[in-house]
């Protein structure tokens, strides 16, 4: 895969690739900040900060309507570590993205009005996701309980709605001028197009705006856990469900693609270890997933299900332990292992925006059956778990 890269003067970083397929132009404006940035007593604000994005810049009142004139789509998400906007544009009007991000980078419309409407969609929302659902509330509980130090311990949309609804528009304005800079951004641009104008194009309508001071980021080291923990929870749901995870490497990290491997091994479709034996089989689970964080720091390794009526939440923990022991005293069959490096390969090849995980096809190609049970035991330690047992009243 051929992809170009350029820094312009200002430390805003252009990533190209050139896809001669399509008429259409994918634009991707990434920033470096996340909920992991956030201070602890006022979480939820990379989240919210996406939301005041599409509130207008101080030139450009209606973002999405520019958008809609030309026939493109957009949309944009936040994650622990950082925070995404996206734009698909037919290629002929590829200025009008460029223009629209380059305005709200320079400067957004700060208002109280807007914020008291984006803070109510937010709190909304958390009260829709978290609170008003089956197990909503899952993560708000259980990450604290997993991390005890790292800012992975609280979820995107925050800790409380108290903290949602005490920022300010000073807090606002400093987090902006903070990390909303060309310096702290990564522009990614695939379609059709000539590098070397592209290039022209980006320093038009971003060179002239200013780096800012970006913090360094120093986030507290989550020490390595020596014990094994567990908690229960009653709540008015449906069913029983248990939720174990382990703490894992950090996405780049030379262990990665094999512990996704592992997961897909686990439940990757109807053919997988834990669908075939716990599901179909033995009908101890109506639902039974394992996936892993993908997180830029280390991350977790989690498994989660469902429990069929009248089965026992320990006979279910038994089983699931029973397949991750499998996993860690038998080497994985060799077609077993190939139809799932298949699997992940094709997921690849027809993916059109992930193309990081198109490059690394040769990481997961050069996996053994040996690499496999190796990091399940290293992995899957007791002391290294930790599971929420969420019953229903």
């Amino acid at each position: 895969m051929n992809i170009k890269k350029y820094t312009l003067k200002n430390g805003l970083k252009l990533v190209f690739h050139k896809d001669e397929k399509t008429p259409l132009v994918a634009v991707n404006l990434l920033y470096d900040v996340g909920s992991k940035d956030e201070n602890p007593n006022k979480t939820g604000f990379a989240h919210l900060f996406e939301h005041l994005m599409f509130g207008g810049s101080k030139n450009i009142p209606d973002y999405d309507n520019a958008l809609e004139k030309v026939g493109a789509e957009n949309n944009a998400f936040t994650s622990n570590d950082f925070t995404n906007y996206y734009i698909i544009i037919p290629k002929e009007n590829l200025e009008t993205a460029f223009w629209l991000e380059s305005d709200r980078m320079k400067e957004l419309d700060f208002s109280e009005k807007k914020l008291k409407i984006q803070q109510n969609v937010v709190i909304e929302e958390f009260k829709q996701t978290h609170l008003n659902q089956p197990y909503g509330d899952l993560w708000l509980i259980f990450r604290p309980f997993i991390y005890e130090k790292h800012s992975y311990r609280w979820t995107t949309i925050g800790k409380e709605i108290s903290h949602i609804e005490k920022i300010n528009l000073e807090d606002v304005k400093d987090f902006f001028y903070k990390y909303y800079a060309p310096n702290n951004a990564i522009l990614s641009v695939v379609g059709n197009l000539d590098f070397e104008e592209l290039k022209i194009l980006t320093e038009k309508w971003f060179g002239d705006i200013e780096k800012r001071n970006v913090p360094l980021r120093n986030l507290e080291e989550e020490p390595k856990q020596i014990k094994e923990k567990n908690f229960s929870v009653k709540k008015d749901v449906p069913y029983d469900l248990i939720c174990k995870t382990f703490h894992m490497c950090r996405r780049d990290h030379k262990d990665f693609q094999k512990i996704d491997i592992i997961s897909d091994i686990l439940s990757n479709g109807k053919s997988s270890r834990m669908y075939q034996n716990l599901v179909k089989e033995k009908k101890i689970f109506s639902n039974l997933d394992a996936y892993v964080t993908g997180h830029l720091e280390n991350g977790l390794f989690v498994i989660y299900g469902n429990l069929m009526k009248n089965v026992k939440m320990e006979v279910a923990e038994a089983e699931i332990c029973k397949e991750l022991k499998n996993l860690k005293e038998k080497e994985v069959g060799e077609y077993e292992l190939q139809k799932i490096k298949n699997k992940l390969e094709s997921n690849m090849l027809f993916s059109q925006i992930n193309l990081t995980e198109k490059a690394s096809i040769e990481k997961y190609e050069k996996i053994s059956a040996k690499d496999i049970k190796e990091t399940a035991i290293q992995l899957f330690r007791k002391e290294n778990s930790n599971t929420i047992y969420y019953y229903a009243k």
